[in-house]
């Protein structure tokens, strides 16, 4: 805080470190999509950024792509919906009028897979409420269902309290992926598999990754609000991994034809339907586990958690992508950049060293003469850049 202006001030360092940060969450969110192009005719994809546009379809029953948001609908009121599974792009269909997309006039009527839900229309949460809420001071983090796709306030998924929530103690999430109490009824699957698949909500529950295999298939929950019945998976099917993260998980083999949710009379064991919808908190590595014969595999479709399976519609995995093709577009600039040097002439080369070296010895200077007691104002900035200017004249 500068004490003469009563404004915060930050050094250049921290002001470089925040805009690549924003730079990183931006990447991430988009999935390295430059949003140069529309996405339609990539189909329905796994998984993308989407946006409504609520100035064209107040109803919030639509949906563009990146591309679209920033080429058709620049300047009108868009919400954010971070990234959504199967869906293609809606931009100037039957849902927007007459309004025709600008990248790509020629689309269907309509998407038919495509699904909706209350946060097209800006709203969240069983409450209903935007993010951010305009009747709130501040702001609070929200959780993401995996299935619904829907954000929930921490005090709105049924737990007493937000702090049940199983997190470290710098309050970074040991779960990998949630599930909201309305959809946990049709995935309680999930709770046939062994205990290091669930986070048991409870104030002092760590994720425990000394426990042996067979500690961890035999374990049943016990004292926790997760209180439901569990079917030990063959022991052979199942594997100790180390997974990307560091952490322990369980893996079932791929090439494993066998059901691990048999019971002894060779019966499909089904999960038994929860006696209560509970929010269900799933540890890292957990979608690994899921069996994938072909009984458990038709009956994930026939609930609609077919995705489960596929290890890219994770947001883990859309992320990982994201960060390679970040890494990728950053090695490609800085290769374009010293290829440009490669193709300069000697004379043009040492005018763009010496041109760095005046920047350099310049920024030097000012340093060196400037009071550290002071705040370096947008004035400051100029005048080392018009001083670099009038040098650049006299030469």
């Amino acid at each position: 805080m500068d004490d003469a202006t009563g404004e915060t001030t930050i050094s250049i360092q921290e002001y470089l470190e925040e805009v690549e940060e924003q730079e990183l969450e931006a990447d991430l969110v988009l999935g390295g999509d430059e949003g140069k192009e529309c996405t339609y005719t990539k189909g329905y994809m796994k998984r993308q950024a989407i946006f409504s546009c609520l100035t064209c379809i107040p109803d919030g029953n639509g949906g563009v792509c990146t591309a679209c948001s920033l080429s058709c609908h620049d300047g009108h009121e868009i919400v954010e919906l971070w990234t959504k599974r199967n869906f293609r792009c809606d931009c100037g269909n039957s849902k927007f009028g007459e309004f025709f997309c600008k990248l790509l006039p020629s689309k269907d009527i309509e998407n038919t897979e495509n699904r909706y839900n209350h946060n097209f229309k800006g709203l969240y949460c069983t409450c209903s409420r935007p993010y951010p809420d305009p009747d709130v001071e501040e702001q609070v983090d929200m959780i993401q269902c995996c299935i619904c796709e829907d954000w929930f306030h921490g005090e709105h998924i049924g737990l007493d309290s937000a702090n049940e929530i199983p997190t470290d103690e710098e309050g970074e999430p040991l779960y990998e992926d949630f599930i909201c109490q309305e959809c946990s009824v049709n995935c309680s699957v999930v709770t046939r598999y062994p205990k290091i698949m669930l986070t048991a909500v409870r104030q002092d529950t760590t994720l425990d990754t000394t426990k042996t295999t067979d500690d961890m298939v035999e374990e049943k929950p016990s004292g926790s609000n997760l209180d439901c019945a569990m079917t030990s998976p063959d022991h052979e099917t199942l594997s100790v991994i180390e997974d990307i993260t560091g952490e322990t998980s369980l893996k079932i083999p791929e090439s494993s034809s066998s059901c691990v949710l048999m019971s002894v009379d060779d019966d499909l064991v089904t999960a038994p339907p929860l006696e209560k919808a509970q929010p269900l908190f799933l540890a890292k590595g957990w979608r690994s586990v899921l069996c994938r014969c072909e009984k458990c595999t038709n009956s994930y479709k026939e609930k609609g958690i077919g995705f489960l399976l596929d290890r890219e519609d994770s947001i883990f995995e859309y992320e990982k992508l994201a960060k390679e093709k970040r890494d990728e577009k950053l090695q490609q600039q800085e290769g374009v950049e010293l290829n440009f040097l490669d193709r300069l002439g000697h004379v043009e080369k040492m005018e763009i060293l010496s041109g760095i070296a005046d920047m350099k010895n310049e920024l030097h200077s000012f340093m060196e003469s400037f009071d550290p007691s002071k705040t370096i104002t947008s004035e400051d900035v100029h005048q080392v850049f018009e001083n670099l200017a009038k040098k650049r004249r006299r030469m």
